[in-house]
């Protein structure tokens, strides 16, 4: 018996070990990025007031659990709980515009799904957090985009003057869709420490530019200031190594703010003070639960948000593709229009239609829309 049960260990051991070194080479796939070095922490620590003891932390406390929730409770309840509707039963509607045909005269934008958008603005095109892929995940299993919602390919795209990444979750940066992306890309905008992802994905130094809060750049005539968001980073078990970011976007005819993934914060009427009114904002409406209150907005708070900001237009975003929290997958608008008394006008195209901003449509398809 005693030689059975030292045999038995020994296999257990060695099916560890091999399990270990297998979980080890899969991390060293590229797609889970680089993280920054120890030089750049040091530098972080002189240049930015949101970086204190090796970490980016939030404008206020902003723990990720919330609820009397913890990481094992989450995961259980994920795997056993009880769950409503994440996934819509049939495909999406959606308008596949050729974005290379769109005139670069006009202001636009186009929902691409989840939180990436194609904008056209004074004559440049930006784009933002682009996920192209059947999956937002390093694992081809989960996060599978919904039917009718993946219709974009990179070759779709046409070049790229500013390509804006908000933070490193595999929802916003999508290793396969930057690399595709890369040879009509000109420049990169992004929070600080993502930049190292790029760079160990090959793009030139040069061209990347990482941003603190409030800091800005200048494209053309398209100035682009980076905001505080109230998330999270880290695309393996570190996290906050680099830092989360929302957009303002201005030229001299309209000015445009995307939140990013945020939870509801002071920022949002700081924002609107230093920066608004907005002509439009895009914000974070979808991906809520009581588990995780501080890092996503409910879709009541996001009302409140496009409040704070004075938007004069609200598109709902990081909903409509991808399924990240156990809520029916359409609750995010039926909350939204239901809620609505702040007398913005909602914008809510299908995937792909364009929004014109000197002519926008005043009636949408009613795909999101309660029953």
């Amino acid at each position: 018996m005693k030689r059975y049960l030292i045999r038995a260990l020994i296999v257990l051991s060695i099916a560890i070990l091999l399990l270990a070194g297998a979980g080890y080479l899969y991390l060293q796939r590229p797609l889970f990025g680089m993280l920054p070095g120890e030089e750049q922490a040091r530098q972080f620590e002189h240049y930015s007031p949101n970086y204190h003891d090796g970490y980016f932390v939030n404008q206020i406390p902003s723990p990720i659990h919330t609820n009397g929730s913890t990481e094992w409770s989450i995961w259980k309840e994920e795997l056993f709980g009880k769950k409503g509707q994440p996934r819509p039963d049939s495909p999406l509607p959606n308008l596949k515009t050729d974005l290379k045909a769109l005139d670069i005269q006009q202001d636009l934008f186009v929902w691409l799904g989840h939180s990436s958008f194609y904008i056209q603005l004074a004559g440049k095109r930006i784009l933002i957090d682009p996920v192209l892929s059947e999956y937002a995940s390093p694992v081809p299993i989960i996060n599978r985009a919904f039917a009718g919602t993946n219709i974009y390919k990179a070759d779709d795209i046409p070049p790229i003057d500013m390509l804006l990444i908000s933070h490193d979750h595999y929802d916003h940066l999508d290793y396969p869709t930057i690399k595709a992306l890369q040879q009509g890309v000109k420049e990169v905008m992004t929070g600080l420490g993502v930049g190292t992802h790029f760079q160990a994905w090959g793009y030139p130094e040069n061209i990347v530019h990482e941003a603190d809060w409030y800091d800005s750049i200048q494209v053309g005539n398209v100035a682009i200031t980076a905001t505080p968001a109230r998330h999270f980073s880290g695309r393996t078990l570190s996290r906050d190594q680099s830092l989360w970011v929302g957009y303002v976007i201005k030229s001299t005819d309209r000015t445009l703010f995307i939140s990013g993934d945020s939870g509801y914060g002071p920022h949002f009427e700081e924002i609107g003070k230093r920066f608004g009114p907005f002509d439009w904002v895009a914000l974070d409406s979808g991906q809520y639960d009581p588990r995780w209150a501080n890092v996503h907005m409910s879709p009541e708070e996001a009302l409140q948000a496009a409040r704070d900001l004075h938007a004069k237009a609200f598109t709902p975003d990081h909903i409509g593709r991808f399924s990240l929290a156990p809520h029916d997958w359409n609750d995010p608008m039926r909350r939204i229009i239901k809620n609505n008394t702040f007398g913005h006008a909602l914008w809510t195209p299908v995937i792909g239609q364009p929004v014109y901003f000197n002519h926008p449509p005043t009636h949408y398809s009613p795909w999101r829309e309660p029953k």
